[in-house]
């Protein structure tokens, strides 16, 4: 049969209807696309609000590493803002002594660096030295190739009368400018660690406060705020294993630092040993920084170039020993992470916020995957961040 109009109709044997096959999307196109544009937004936003947040996510993790300090000072009857002030200077005058500690050694390798640079040239470039007699051919060759081609060039046009040739010459090296540039730093870094510090103090001695309103504002449902008491149960471990971690290889570079440069008769190997510890906190960067140092200085100490790179080679070995093998294996068994999601998240947070987000992309990857492992919409996160 065929309709007026329109097309003829299949025709019906009475046979059974096809089943149909209907797929079940997880996640729907328009919340998928929201969920991408939410994620480059975060992204924007994280990286042009910079100055607000790493101060911020400094003074956290601060208030973290100095709260069971605290914790067990109340339980022998002192206040907390006592206590937490205390601790806070504290802090304050140990970096402010180890820094003027080393500052002798640290003017007196900047006042060796250009003399180290200049010998360091001219051992790379004596065995290769050119004869004086053909460096002068050269140079004669060139200054006549150059008078031939001006002799070829077209002449250049004069000046109309009354017309001034004006030439415009690059500006001068001026170190004022570089000073007032350095001070503004240097104040900008001044203002950043009060808020630091400020931002702890007020955690500190705050104490359970905010942990309860954050209980209180999850939902009102029980299930709600257990979920939410676990999360904060589960970043505050995280975090304080993570800084106990990071406490531990540094020691660990400082140590093996030390020993190794006082084996290889370097001067001072206790200073550079602090040195290696300390900036061992900022990934990649503190040992490219402790190498170069610390080759210049056995360069202008021992006078060859085949001790300056053996100190460098040690200083390298150690940082890439403990950063690629041991640092990584103890971030894994405390925070349960495959490295290779600590590796790319470190590398992620360093492209936002530079040497900032070295120190810090892998706690905020902590407090991610504490609370994606509770939240069942975000478990598969959670999950894929994990070991």
């Amino acid at each position: 049969m065929s309709g007026a109009n329109g097309p003829p109709s299949p025709v019906d044997d009475g046979g059974p209807e096809p089943q149909r096959v209907v797929l079940h999307l997880p996640v729907g196109i328009r919340s998928f696309s929201l969920a991408v544009l939410a994620v480059f937004a975060c992204f924007f936003v994280l990286r042009w609000a910079q100055a607000v947040f790493v101060p911020i996510v400094l003074g956290i993790i601060l208030s973290y590493a100095l709260s069971p300090t605290v914790s067990w000072l109340q339980r022998w009857r002192i206040p907390r803002p006592v206590s937490a002030a205390v601790l806070l200077l504290a802090f304050v005058a140990g970096t402010g002594w180890m820094l003027y500690s080393l500052s002798d050694d640290a003017a007196a390798v900047v006042e060796s660096l250009p003399e180290a640079a200049q010998r360091l040239r001219h051992t790379l470039r004596g065995p290769q030295q050119v004869p004086a007699a053909t460096i002068d051919n050269v140079q004669k060759a060139a200054a006549e190739l150059e008078r031939a081609a001006t002799e070829n060039a077209a002449p250049p046009t004069p000046n109309p009368p009354g017309v001034t040739r004006v030439v415009i010459e690059p500006p001068r090296f001026n170190v004022k400018d570089y000073l007032w540039t350095g001070t503004l730093g240097l104040a900008a870094a001044v203002g950043e660690t009060a808020i630091v510090l400020m931002l702890a103090f007020f955690l500190l001695a705050s104490g359970d406060a905010f942990r309860r309103k954050m209980v209180k504002l999850a939902g009102p449902k029980l299930s709600q705020k257990r979920i939410t008491v676990e999360a904060l149960d589960e970043i505050n471990a995280q975090i304080q294993k993570y800084i106990l971690v990071q406490l531990l290889t540094s020691a660990i570079v400082g140590v093996a630092t030390g020993f190794a440069f006082a084996w290889l008769g370097l001067q001072h190997p206790l200073v550079w040993g602090i040195a290696a510890g300390i900036t061992n906190l900022i990934p990649y960067v503190g040992a490219a920084v402790v190498a170069g140092t610390s080759m210049l200085a056995a360069f202008m100490q021992f006078g060859t170039l085949e001790r300056a790179l053996a100190i460098g080679a040690a200083s390298l070995a150690i940082h890439a020993v403990v950063a690629n093998v041991v640092l990584p294996w103890m971030t894994s068994r405390t925070a349960s992470m495959s490295p290779v999601t600590v590796f790319v998240t470190v590398l992620a947070w360093g492209w936002l916020w530079g040497i900032w987000g070295l120190l810090l992309g892998v706690p905020i990857l902590m407090v991610v995957k504490a609370v994606c492992d509770r939240v069942d919409d975000l478990k598969p996160i959670g999950e894929f961040l994990g070991t």
